[in-house]
């Protein structure tokens, strides 16, 4: 190793330390910082040590190290640990390979865990105005790149060579580019811009800004010209008017309005879209279909093992090795059937928290809207780490919301008792 590069090395240990000490020292910082990563930095982006580390996947894991605070466990939690132990366990059996046990604990576990430590350093204004800012920047520049045909993320340097020969190249439907930022996939930036919607829905803002934001949100929504993202977006939208509490009578029936007109705007132009793209389009919704051919591959545990030069009813399944775009059947040809249904279970849990009356959240709202599109889709890029980041908040959320309604409760005893006492002592004075 040469002078320079000792050099550069004790520089960027040097740049490290002062990052992590300014983390420690302002968690808002850390988490402005993480959500514009997450946005706006692709995942080829980061460093090597001993494997590559995408530069959002380092940067939770300081953001964890950092603000790691005591919380209360729950049943969600305990979940994801077995899972995780199963995922550790099965790799050292050699029952899964290193790279889908890196995946798991780096991009699903590690992400969860960010979400579940976030709001015990920040309030959840702060978290649902800061996502909604990045996302409408992010949503601003994606109209941009659709009006330009340019992206500007795909010339940042290839520093994971690997990564950026899978998601550096730019995707075109119908002679269209499909806009996907610095998510490496037009379908990951859908469903970016579908989650971060209810954030929206839910900022402090005024109707007017919230209604412009969530405008353009829609617009570069469907310039992605993604189906799964559209309609995620339309499930997360519908469901945070119905369900956020304490949203105003005006921002429900002004949201309702844009719907109807984005309606009217958007179907001519999307079905003029899937109908110039034609074999397409339609070849991939076969595509989708055709997966579930894999299913008699998946183990009750470990790995499915090497199928791609397998023959299974005629259909040959090497056709999917490179891409199976339905995460559920990812995690079980990765994991087995227990642990898939394991991390089903941790974001049903998470999302279910709508069903509770005046309870519902931005992020388990956003969970909720996902969990049909993780049956067609697979976690891809940055958008597996947000979901599972979500579905961490959405547990916080809760969490915070019932200790404090218990702390409401412990402090109206004292009142009503004090209440008490005042009746009857001015009982006594009376009898005086």
């Amino acid at each position: 190793m040469n002078g320079s590069t000792l050099l550069l090395a004790a520089i960027a240990a040097g740049v490290g330390v002062i990052g992590i000490l300014l983390f420690r020292a302002s968690p808002r910082l850390t988490f402005v910082v993480w959500a514009l990563v997450l946005f706006f930095v692709p995942v080829w982006i980061g460093v090597n040590v001993g494997f590559f580390w995408s530069a959002i996947t380092l940067l939770t894991l300081v953001a964890v190290l950092t603000n790691i605070s005591d919380i209360r466990l729950n049943g969600i939690d305990l979940i994801m640990g077995v899972f995780t132990l199963m995922a550790a366990t099965q790799f050292a059996l050699k029952m899964t390979g290193l790279s889908a046990t890196v995946i798991a604990l780096l991009e699903w576990v590690l992400p969860y865990i960010w979400g579940r430590l976030v709001l015990s350093r920040v309030k959840r204004s702060f978290v649902t105005a800061v996502l909604a800012t990045v996302v409408t920047v992010a949503a601003v520049l994606g109209l941009i790149e659709f009006a330009t045909g340019t992206n500007i993320f795909v010339s940042l340097p290839a520093m994971g060579a690997d990564l950026y020969a899978s998601w550096g190249g730019l995707q075109v439907r119908a002679d269209r580019l499909r806009v996907e930022g610095a998510w490496g996939h037009s379908i990951a930036m859908g469903a970016a811009f579908a989650m971060s919607s209810a954030f929206i829905v839910a900022a402090r803002w005024p109707v007017a800004v919230r209604l412009v934001a969530l405008g353009i949100v829609t617009a570069a929504t469907v310039t992605t010209i993604s189906r799964i993202g559209m309609l995620t977006l339309a499930f997360t939208v519908v469901l945070s008017v119905l369900l956020l509490p304490g949203l105003d009578r005006a921002m429900r029936w002004s949201v309702a309005a844009l719907g109807v007109v984005a309606a009217i705007i958007i179907i001519p132009f999307v079905g003029e879209i899937f109908l110039e793209a034609g074999d397409e389009a339609g070849g991939s919704a076969d595509y989708r279909s055709g997966l579930f051919s894999l299913v008699s591959q998946v183990q009750l545990f470990g790995s499915a093992g090497d199928w791609s030069g397998l023959t299974v009813g005629g259909e040959y399944l090497g056709a999917y090795a490179k891409s199976v775009d339905n995460a559920f059947l990812v995690f079980a040809l990765r994991f087995g059937w227990i642990p898939s249904l394991l991390l089903i279970a941790a974001l049903v849990f998470a999302a279910a928290y709508i069903l509770r009356p005046g309870k519902a959240s931005p992020p388990s709202i956003a969970v909720a809207s996902q969990l049909p599109a993780i049956f067609a889709v697979a976690l891809i890029t940055q958008a597996g780490a947000y979901l599972w980041f979500l579905a961490g908040l959405a547990v916080a959320w809760a969490q915070q919301g019932r200790d404090a309604d218990a702390a409401d409760d412990q402090a109206a005893l004292p009142s009503l008792f004090s209440m008490s006492r005042t009746k009857e002592d001015s009982v006594f004075a009376s009898r005086r």
